[in-house]
């Protein structure tokens, strides 16, 4: 009983951090007290009256930017999710269910990528695409593919193999009758448990794509970018760094939680 309610807290715990991290995502921009791109006082300055958090590199508020740097970071973080797991996991399935010749064929091009870091699957794509959001969002959901396809067929393969899913190809039951019926079902809950991981990877990513500027171009706020462009004045207003840290340490610890919490909610209610 104790460690059923220490998972539902893991679970509670995340679910909140996160769902704290996109409220401020989505209303921070409505409650900025400024313009996130008017300059409004001396550059690097530290916590002021009317700035809280001081001014950055060009003396723009820094809490007005946090609050205006999250929804687009989170928006394509998003995105990418859901269509690296629309693609990734209909190929995982695939492979798994056709298997031989089929599922050698899928998972060696998939193997290939997986040689591959994401990060760096991610640079070649907007190498490849040019900088920007768009470039961005088709290299996270590019980076994240194959590890979903693995996952998915890893994970589907050990359900194709217990006794109701034979019983019911025996009957003759259509392709998608038993992936719908039988195996998509049995797989939900740990996919459940690892969607919160590929968000934070995915937001990852993006931010990492901010910081080496290659996201959203310049004077549009977001988190990468402020660290990217607000660390040479660290040593005279570190609030300008801190501050869009918080966010994204939130919605990892948050992420890691909530994915680790169902995942042993999952294996308890296995027992």
């Amino acid at each position: 009983m104790k460690r059923m309610v220490r998972f539902r807290g893991m679970t509670g715990i995340g679910a909140g951090l996160l769902a704290l991290v996109a409220l401020i995502a989505v209303f921070g921009p409505l409650i900025s007290p400024h313009s996130p791109n008017a300059a409004l006082g001396i550059p690097a300055t530290g916590p002021a009256s009317g700035l809280p958090f001081g001014t950055d590199v060009l003396g723009r508020d820094v809490l007005s930017r946090t609050l205006s740097g999250g929804r687009v970071i989170l928006a394509i973080a998003l995105v990418a999710t859901v269509v690296a797991y629309s693609v990734g996991g209909a190929l995982g399935l695939f492979a798994a269910f056709r298997r031989g010749r089929t599922d050698r064929t899928v998972m060696s091009v998939v193997d290939l990528f997986l040689a591959f870091p994401s990060l760096l699957l991610l640079l070649l794509t907007i190498a490849a695409l040019g900088a920007g959001s768009v470039s961005v969002l088709v290299g996270a959901i590019f980076a994240q593919i194959p590890v979903i396809a693995r996952y998915v067929r890893t994970i589907s393969l050990e359900v194709g193999t217990t006794t109701y899913v034979e019983a019911a190809a025996l009957r003759g039951e259509r392709t998608t009758a038993v992936l719908r019926r039988e195996i998509i079902p049995n797989i939900s809950r740990p996919l459940l448990a690892d969607i919160p991981l590929r968000f934070i990877i995915s937001m990852f990513l993006v931010t990492s794509a901010s910081f080496l500027g290659a996201g959203s171009a310049p004077p549009a706020a977001d988190w990468g970018r402020m660290i990217l462009e607000n660390q040479q004045i660290f040593s005279l207003n570190p609030l300008a760094v801190l501050l869009p840290v918080i966010p994204i340490a939130l919605a990892t610890i948050g992420a890691n939680l909530l994915g680790e919490g169902l995942a042993r909610g999952l294996d308890r209610s296995h027992v």
